[in-house]
């Protein structure tokens, strides 16, 4: 049989890293839940450390983005009307054009019915919803306070999914500018740069020194093109094999930190994701340890992931949540102080939540600020790259042409 590596949450919030041969990752879900753990991952031990980012593009999700925050939305408002669950859910089944998120809901209501847990039911959807997701829900469950968890759930994927929007919108103008430009650089030097370099060869004229930069580069350009594409290519496909090596990812995160613009944004983008994380599960009841454990599992930075857990075995060991996250010196001291505070007034879960806010207004301000910077530095760079090439390619013409007047 296959091995799996599997990571779990014990019902003490620690965290269970190991391997079990089974059949399917469905196996070993299966019987982690029977041993009271709550499975978190759960893949082939051949595999890296983690997904495939074009197989992740490709991996079809019947609830992501919008369409979990009108589901979680919409259950809540009809579980609010008085409508039983199984009803609820029965109604939400007519909404969806997708099959696949039909079937989801379908395979959810019939568990329901059947006597099981929604916890458990959305559980059973081999990773459509989050851990987090789930333990909300179970959360609510436990509290008898299910509209008002779901509400609370939806806020919380509303502002995570507008806070991932606002990141991808700041970086989609100058990553076009950047790739048109480069193209027309490109079919500069590849195409128009060759034919003067043959002219000037028939003519026989002496040439400036930075002429003959530009002509040899773009004769290089024009002869080995497809190296000049395959090379990025085989980058990229290094890059993504290389970001699911544990070993070198958590080295290159540790690396983007300690950048002097990248990483004090990333630090404050991710606190606010982590803040936002704990406060809600907090909120809703979920102990400390298990909200740090599944808290690691939403920050994309490994280097801030690692101080998170290292932070629940001091938790777990008596220290403060300030105290334990300050250890790391890699959360801005801000944060600290705003949770340490949190702490000691017994309002945990509000401070993060505000810590949260405080830190998405600062995050998108700084990214607005960057994008101010970076578009007119990009455009006056790959001008004054463009200016270059025609300025060596028509240097020699207008010698010429003073040569002959």
């Amino acid at each position: 049989m296959p091995l799996f590596r599997y990571k779990a949450l014990n019902a003490r919030g620690e965290m269970l890293d190991g391997q079990m041969e089974a059949v399917s990752d469905a196996e070993v879900v299966l019987r982690l839940q029977e041993q009271g753990h709550l499975p978190v991952e759960a893949r082939l031990a051949s595999e890296g450390g983690g997904e495939s980012a074009w197989r992740a593009l490709l991996k079809p999700k019947p609830f992501a983005g919008e369409r979990l925050v009108q589901f979680t939305q919409q259950l809540a408002t009809l579980l609010g009307a008085g409508q039983p669950l199984d009803r609820a859910l029965t109604i939400l089944l007519e909404l969806p054009e997708d099959e696949a998120a039909r079937r989801t809901i379908t395979d959810v209501r019939d568990a329901v019915r059947g006597g099981t847990a929604l916890s458990t039911a959305l559980e059973r959807q081999h990773g459509t919803f989050s851990r987090l997701y789930i333990n909300m829900v179970r959360a609510g469950e436990a509290g008898g306070s299910m509209h008002e968890t779901l509400l609370r759930l939806a806020d919380y994927l509303e502002r995570s999914r507008a806070m991932r929007g606002r990141v991808i919108n700041a970086m989609i103008y100058p990553a076009i500018l950047l790739v048109m430009v480069s193209l027309s650089l490109l079919f500069l030097l590849g195409f128009v740069v060759p034919q003067f370099s043959a002219m000037y060869e028939s003519l026989d004229a002496p040439l400036p020194w930075f002429t003959k930069i530009v002509l040899g580069v773009g004769l290089l350009v024009r002869n080995w093109w497809f190296v000049l594409l395959a090379v990025p290519a085989l980058l990229l496909w290094w890059l993504d094999r290389k970001r699911r090596d544990p070993v070198f990812r958590a080295r290159f995160d540790e690396w983007i930190l300690r950048q002097k613009f990248a990483g004090p944004l990333i630090a404050k983008l991710e606190t606010a994701r982590l803040a936002r994380t704990l406060g809600t599960l907090l909120k809703n009841g979920v102990p400390l340890l298990t909200a740090l454990g599944i808290g690691r599992n939403v920050l994309g930075n490994r280097a801030l992931a690692d101080s998170v857990e290292a932070a629940a075995d001091d938790v777990k060991n008596g220290i403060g949540l300030s105290a334990a996250l300050a250890k790391g010196k890699r959360f801005p001291r801000l944060a600290l102080q705003m949770i340490q505070v949190g702490e000691e007034s017994g309002a945990l879960d509000a401070m993060l939540l505000r810590t949260a806010d405080t830190f998405e207004q600062e995050t998108s301000l700084a990214m607005d600020r960057m994008l101010a910077a970076l578009v007119p530095v990009v455009t006056l760079l790959l001008a004054s790259i463009v200016g270059i090439v025609i300025l060596a390619v028509l240097t020699p013409i207008y010698d010429l042409t003073n040569v002959i007047g």
